[in-house]
């Protein structure tokens, strides 16, 4: 496993930090680890179905298979693998294995810095609800995409996970600064702390990894008015106005807005979320 990158000061620029974060190994959740060697002992009866939904599990993984698959397809004449089960049948499970080895955990590389390894769990875990809820709505309005928007949710916060893997004592003055302002917006506290937002950061290395159009549309703020965005964007603010309870003063306005999506009265549309919950 290669030395891991660990940035204790924000760098020049939103190249820079794309370059750097680009570059680095992406550790995983030691239990999809674990998980992979128990299946690499029985590659043989392992199907792409299977593989991919314990995969999806994990935001992390979730991201290297995608940019490992949508570098492969360079050139090729095929659609975008834009799911995990897409991108295994692309790869095939033999060169999967072949691929992507031993894979570093999140839990060794934090090892030493236990706040940051608190952090990233309350991300990670924010990002699975967030992917619950969102296809939850999709599976609702019947979209033929609900399986990417899981995967666009999940993802949704990759470059948050990304900063307190790869600099976790800037990730923590960020929310530092968020626990002691809970008015202060995330991308005021990340430019005055980072230099750049998140948002910059995740969108530049979508581009970087060439991860699939819809993924990065769905995950961007340019088109808030489309329903599959609708769909990832207020699950994601209700996975993280809710992270504490359901009496945050904006749950109201995330029901109201999930209501019209839904096409709901708000009681029903609060009585779903409980059960997706």
């Amino acid at each position: 496993m290669p030395d891991h990158l660990r940035l204790t000061a924000p760098l020049p620029s939103l190249d820079a930090w794309v370059e750097a974060f680009a570059s680095a190994e992406i550790p995983v959740l030691a239990e999809t680890a674990e998980a992979l060697e128990h299946l690499r002992a029985t590659e043989d009866d392992v199907d792409a179905h299977s593989l991919g939904e314990m995969i999806a599990s994990d935001p992390l993984m979730t991201l290297k298979v995608l940019a490992h698959a949508n570098e492969l397809k360079r050139g090729r004449l095929m659609a975008d693998p834009e799911t995990v089960t897409a991108a295994l049948v692309l790869m095939g499970i033999t060169p999967f294995f072949r691929d992507f080895g031993p894979q570093p955990t999140l839990e060794a590389v934090l090892a030493d810095h236990e706040e940051a390894l608190l952090g990233l769990s309350r991300v990670m875990q924010r990002a699975e609800r967030s992917s619950r809820y969102a296809l939850a709505f999709a599976a609702h309005r019947a979209d033929p995409d609900a399986a990417i928007i899981h995967s666009a949710a999940l993802l949704n916060d990759f470059a948050e996970m990304l900063l307190w893997v790869n600099a976790p004592d800037l990730a923590l003055q960020v929310a530092t600064l968020q626990e002691a302002d809970r008015n202060l917006r995330s991308a005021v506290a990340q430019r005055q702390v980072l230099g750049i937002t998140l948002a910059e950061l995740e969108q530049g290395l979508m581009k970087r990894w060439r991860l699939p159009e819809l993924l990065t549309r769905i995950t961007g703020d340019k088109h808030e008015r489309d329903p599959q965005v609708r769909c990832v964007h207020l699950a994601a603010r209700l996975a993280r106005h809710t992270a504490r309870g359901w009496d945050d003063a904006a749950v109201p306005d995330d029901l109201r807005d999930i209501a019209e999506l839904l096409n709901l009265s708000e009681a029903h549309t609060l009585k779903l979320l409980h059960e997706f919950d």
